[in-house]
């Protein structure tokens, strides 16, 4: 490796090192709390360093929700071929599971994006360029996911089996709506499910599946 490639590995390695600092900091402090001071002091780099690599405290946050879709991506890519092979209403069920799954296994990562999914901040809050940029990787990450999606009920809807009255797009996006809705109400409301609806977020979140799934379906 010559001196070249060795720095620009070690810049990488550096700016790993401070979203890994990040991540530890955010999920233990709170993102709202926690100030760039901490990331630097976690990372054990001066804040000087820090600023060169990362402007501000929302981009390092884009950067940790984009290391979540990719996670959430890889998991989907890995079942590809499963997805492929199923029927449409299955397909659409694992993926839901392949989802519920990746809120288990990561569930820091899940809890950055559903935090930023439910804002109301996509064209409102003015960014810096570096944040803006990594706002925008975000959003083909997550168009990424969609797309699973897309192609399912695409596939659904050809054979006769979902509805046809709506358009394809447009189920796919209600269907993700409806699944970052229920997902955080079961990952966040766990005592009030339990207290005034005598259930559980996972019992939720099967019945969800359930009826929506069942909505789908070509009468």
């Amino acid at each position: 490796m010559g001196n070249i490639e060795r720095k620009i590995r070690e810049k990488e390695l550096r700016r790993e090192d401070i979203i890994s600092a990040a991540e530890n900091v955010f999920f233990t402090k709170g993102y709202n709390a926690a100030t760039m001071d901490d990331v630097a002091k976690e990372a054990q780099f001066s804040k000087r360093t820090l600023y060169m690599y990362f402007n501000s405290k929302e981009q390092i946050q884009f950067e940790i929700m984009a290391k979540g879709y990719r996670l959430f991506l890889d998991l989907l890519e890995s079942e590809a071929a499963t997805l492929d092979n199923l029927e449409p209403l299955e397909g659409i069920k694992t993926l839901f599971l392949l989802f519920h799954k990746f809120s288990l296994s990561y569930p820091y990562h899940f809890s950055a994006i559903m935090e930023y999914q439910t804002k109301e901040e996509d064209f409102i809050t003015r960014l810096s360029d570096e944040a803006t940029q990594a706002k925008e990787v975000c959003y083909e990450l997550g168009e990424d996911a969609i797309r699973f999606l897309m192609k399912l009920v695409k596939a659904g809807v050809s054979q006769g089996v979902f509805r046809n009255d709506i358009p394809a797009e447009k189920i796919a996006l209600i269907l993700w709506s409806c699944t970052l809705g229920i997902f955080n109400t079961a990952s966040r409301k766990n005592n009030y499910l339990s207290n005034y609806y005598n259930t559980t977020g996972e019992e939720l979140l099967q019945d969800s599946f359930t009826l929506i799934l069942d909505s789908l379906t070509r009468k």
